[in-house]
């Protein structure tokens, strides 16, 4: 028993999504570095597991009543955690993120600190009252966003980076591609959301023009890269999927939102193109 208990808690924290907090941070510390050590496992390990078990278990907990009413909760699109295990979840994130916090606030930098601070802020801020700001339109893709761009912020600063001109167009369109992805994922969740009396970007703009500045985001993350130093022009056409994967619904109704499910599964195979081909483009970062 116990053993299924934990194997459904690590479910929680959904796997399938685990590299999309740790890829940013590694590679935000290897390029700068360029060497694997200590800080670089630790740090890749805490944003690998711990981070998102705090983020998505949190979550989960508090999400219970209206995730149990939505249709498309239970899988890999978002767990249905049995009340039976909430309290052991909240424990579980909270006894597996304290000794990574501990172990990178020990060797890290005041900004170092602050960003990690801010970072694990927002994991518990988005999900937790009374703040709860995943119910707080467009508060809550910012929120979103943050929980996948602070990571590569905190390699940065733990890494000891100069901050540049072409540094702040990345992680600008890193931010803007993150909010694009949260709000063009709760537009599926329009009519559940709304039944259930939970406020969110997509509820409060209505489907169809949460969509449709789902797409504006994605193409201005696009831009916001074209003036950066080479290589870092090439990550604009990572947007191009993604635009093609919502622009289809540029006119969605908030009857027909569901549908968009599909648009959304897609994104998820996406993420992963999208990190083969952002590695490929580190790499040549590396070795100019």
């Amino acid at each position: 028993m116990i053993r299924g208990a934990l194997s459904t808690i690590l479910l929680a924290s959904r796997p399938i999504s685990w590299i999309n907090t740790a890829f940013p941070f590694g590679a935000a510390y290897l390029l700068t570095t360029r060497e694997v050590d200590t800080v670089f496992v630790v740090g890749v390990l805490y944003f690998l597991v711990p981070y998102n078990l705090a983020m998505y278990g949190i979550n989960d907990v508090f999400d219970y009543a209206s995730d149990a009413a939505n249709p498309r909760k239970g899988g890999i699109e978002g767990a249905l955690l049995p009340p039976r295990l909430h309290r052991a979840t909240l424990w579980a994130a909270a006894a597996s993120n304290v000794p990574f916090l501990v172990f990178l606030l020990a060797v890290g930098t005041p900004a170092s600190a602050a960003w990690l601070a801010l970072s694990v802020f927002a994991v518990v801020a988005y999900s937790a009252p009374p703040l709860r700001f995943k119910e707080r339109p467009v508060l809550d893709s910012i929120t979103s966003s943050t929980h996948f761009t602070s990571p590569a912020i905190v390699g940065l600063a733990l890494a000891g980076a100069s901050v540049s001109i072409d540094l702040i167009l990345i992680l600008v369109a890193f931010f803007l591609w993150g909010m694009a992805a949260h709000a063009f994922g709760a537009v599926q969740d329009v009519v559940p959301d709304r039944e259930a009396g939970i406020g969110s970007i997509a509820t409060a703009l209505g489907a169809r023009t949460t969509v449709r500045l789902a797409v504006i985001l994605w193409a201005a993350a696009a831009l916001t890269v074209l003036p950066a130093a080479w290589p870092a022009p090439l990550a604009a056409v990572l947007a191009i999927p993604y635009l093609i994967n919502a622009v289809p619904w540029w006119n969605v109704t908030d009857e027909t939102a569901a549908r968009t499910n599909r648009a959304w599964r897609r994104f998820i195979a996406l993420n992963y193109g999208a990190g083969f081909l952002a590695t490929l483009i580190l790499i040549l970062a590396w070795l100019g």
